[in-house]
Parts: C-alpha cells; sequence; structure tokens
C-alpha cells in the first residue's frame, strides 16, 4: 500500500532504506525522546526495517520530491500495541529525522493515517502517547485533534532501560468525522 498527501509519499520500509534510516536514527535528539537509543550502524538499521518495521500498517515517510524515506508513521494494530486488545482500535506512532522538523510533515502523514484508520480499516478509536518532556510529540497530537485521556506514572522503556512518565491521547472516530 501506498499513501499519498500533497508533499509526501507514505509507503513500506526497503533494505535500500537502511542507509537512509541510519542517518536520521543515529542521532541522539531523535529516538530517546520516542523510547528508543539511537541506531550505531547501517546494519542495525537494516535489522530494524526487517523486523520492527513490519507492521502491516508501518509506512516510510519521503518526500515526493525523491522518495528518501526521512521518518515512519505507524498505525499499530491490535496485538502490536499495548494501549488496547480491540480490534476496533489501534495506536498512533511517528518519528522523523531532525533536519524535518518544524516543517508540519508528521502532522501531514498522520492524517493521512488517521484518514485510512477510520475510513478504510474502520478503526472506531484511535490511540497516541507521548513521554514527559516530549513537547514536539504533544503539539503533533494537539495539531491533529487528540484530545488528552491520562497520564501514567510508571511506563517502562525497555529499550532504554527505564520507567517514563507517559501521556496518552484519544481520539473517536466521532469526533474525527466531526472535526475534519
Amino acid at each position: 500500500m501506498i499513501l499519498e498527501t500533497e508533499r509526501l509519499i507514505l509507503r513500506p520500509w526497503k533494505e535500500e532504506d537502511a542507509e537512509s534510516l541510519y542517518e536520521y536514527a543515529k542521532n541522539p535528539e531523535v529516538g530517546p525522546i520516542a523510547g528508543w537509543p539511537p541506531h550505531k550502524d547501517i546494519a542495525e538499521s537494516l535489522g530494524v526495517i526487517n523486523n520492527v518495521f513490519t507492521g502491516k500498517e508501518c509506512y516510510a515517510i519521503c518526500l515526493k520530491e525523491n522518495n528518501i524515506a526521512i521518518g515512519a508513521v505507524e498505525l499499530k494494530l491490535n496485538g502490536t500495541t499495548d494501549m488496547t486488545e480491540k480490534d476496533d482500535e489501534c495506536e498512533l506512532g511517528y518519528w522523523i529525522g531532525q533536519p524535518f522538523w518544524g516543517h508540519g510533515y508528521v502532522p501531514e502523514a498522520a492524517k493521512e493515517l488517521l484518514r485510512r484508520g477510520f475510513e478504510d480499516l474502520g478503526m472506531q478509536t484511535i490511540w497516541c502517547g507521548y513521554y514527559d518532556g516530549n513537547a514536539k510529540s504533544k503539539r503533533v497530537q494537539e495539531k491533529l485533534g487528540f484530545k488528552f485521556h491520562h497520564t501514567c506514572n510508571e511506563v517502562p522503556v525497555p529499550l532504554m532501560n527505564e520507567v517514563r512518565v507517559g501521556h496518552t491521547s484519544v481520539m473517536t472516530r466521532e469526533q474525527w468525522y466531526k472535526e475534519r
């Protein structure tokens, strides 16, 4: 499945994206705030493509002008998220390389995934979260129209060997149709 927005192509990850993924995922400003350590080498990035970015609704965020992967956006379906156990609910996740911060690419990509989730996949609820201190992710959720749901003071972050404060937001199908 390939999705398009005004400026972006959202497509499945390919092994050829490993170099690009490494370029942006090695930056210590990107992964740790989202709960994963910086990538150490291209081989690690290739492993992430082959073992993590494999979800049915996981997409590389690419600029239309060159189709190079600069981030990821995903609807984590039941079985791949701990936010829900319902088949008509999922979790939205995203990140983007630091050179592309502040250009509105993540909200643009996420809007298309929200559309896909509610219109094409029949989702009733989409959840989204961020760790305390990740103001950029909080802002994306606000721009998209997510509503704060709850805070959990002890969220395990296994890839970072930490426990953090996590904030969870929610959007319902009814809310999405009303606000778009």
